[in-house]
């Protein structure tokens, strides 16, 4: 076997490296992450320097790690401001630090890839490969966020750092369509949901449900301004752009899922999403013009029912955002690893982290007397 530090994922075979993809999820294949190099989205500018681990053996790919030098906190969704400031407090330097991730991406999925049925052998290999990177940078600490849950249990049983947060998904209990969904909700709830639809289409507001096929050129460029705006307006630093949509879109044709708005012949919003053979991902939304629920729409309606028609079991619609439970998501516990270089640091961050676990239990146990759902359905399908 040998290894190596990938700065460019071009470097990998796309086969090779999506030979190890579990449940063709998107922003680990090989296709997604390179666009992100391709059109600059990560490198110097905003600070992910690509660090991808390769294991071979002899010239077989049996193992790999997406990785990336970070010199800021910016488009993690695992916020750790305050361990950079008590480091800062204390005269040390917190960046550079290692983050197995996706970039902008509070997405679930692999972070450790292996071969499969050698899962035991290579996770040892990249584990102890980051961390020799790690020594070798002088950084503070390797971070993998939003891992599967195998890979989380393992990282937790080599006594890394745990850290837990919540997150809203959506799950299908085998609805046949949108309305057998909302027979689950309570009467009051229910009301709610289908006032809200009627209100888009009673503003006259259509929408088109297109993929990395059906969408065009000018579609791209539309949506691409609707995120910059957004994220200049609202949010900060638009990372992603036009070039990257439409290189995504014409390599993962299939996985790309575009919902364009259009009022009266112009279009007026737009939400994206992608797709794993199981799951859906809610990502970007961006519009020009307010219209009552229609983000909702757009971004949450549209996704359920996508999820219902093509029996996906999981709508992930991104971080945060407690909106969600009224229109069926549900609390979910999300979970990331950290390894400290610093033996000072390791004790306080710790007992940080299992203060923060406990709050989150509370949290999510809060959340759950506000579920819309009938309690005789919460009974049977959604205990905490």
């Amino acid at each position: 076997m040998h290894i190596q530090i990938i700065s460019n994922l071009d470097q990998i075979s796309r086969s090779a490296w999506n030979a190890l993809v579990q449940d063709n999820n998107p922003f680990v294949r090989h296709e997604f992450l390179s666009a992100l190099e391709h059109h600059e989205c990560v490198g110097k500018k905003f600070g992910w320097l690509p660090r991808h681990i390769a294991v071979y053996e002899e010239s077989e790919l049996i193992g790999a790690m997406p990785l990336y030098e970070k010199y800021n906190s910016y488009g993690e969704f695992v916020f750790d401001h305050s361990w950079a400031e008590a480091y800062k407090h204390h005269k040390l330097r917190y960046y550079p630090k290692l983050v197995s991730s996706i970039p902008y991406t509070p997405a679930s999925g692999q972070r450790l890839l292996a071969k499969l049925g050698r899962e035991a052998e290579i996770y040892p290999i990249l584990l102890e490969a980051a961390v020799q990177l790690a020594e070798a940078l002088e950084a503070s600490s390797i971070h993998w966020l939003f891992p599967l849950a195998v890979e989380q249990d393992w990282l937790s049983e080599q006594q890394l750092i745990t850290r837990h947060d919540c997150q809203f998904h959506w799950r299908n209990f085998g609805y046949a369509s949108f309305d057998d969904f909302l027979e689950t909700f309570s009467s009051k709830k229910r009301k709610n949901v289908k006032q809200e639809r009627r209100k888009v289409q009673e503003a006259g507001v259509d929408l088109r449900i297109l993929n990395g096929y059906t969408a065009t050129d000018a579609d791209w460029e539309r949506f691409a301004f609707f995120y910059q705006h957004t994220f200049e307006s609202k949010w900060g630093t638009p990372t992603l752009n036009e070039g990257f949509f439409k290189e995504v879109a014409a390599l993962l044709p299939d996985q790309v899922i575009l919902i364009m708005a259009d009022k009266d012949q112009e279009c007026i919003a737009g939400s994206l999403m992608f797709r794993s053979d199981t799951r859906l991902y809610g990502r970007h939304w961006g519009c020009t013009e307010y219209f009552d629920s229609l983000h909702f729409e757009a971004c949450y309606y549209q996704g359920i029912e996508y999820c219902i028609r093509h029996n996906l079991q999981v709508f992930e619609p991104g971080a945060q955002g407690e909106h969600k439970v009224p229109r069926g998501f549900i609390p979910t516990l999300t979970r990331s690893s950290h390894w400290i270089e610093s033996p000072a640091f390791q004790p306080a961050i710790r007992q940080h982290t299992q203060y923060e676990q406990r709050s989150v239990a509370e949290y999510m146990q809060s959340v759950y007397e506000h579920l819309p759902y009938r309690e005789d359905f919460i009974a049977e399908h959604l205990k905490p």
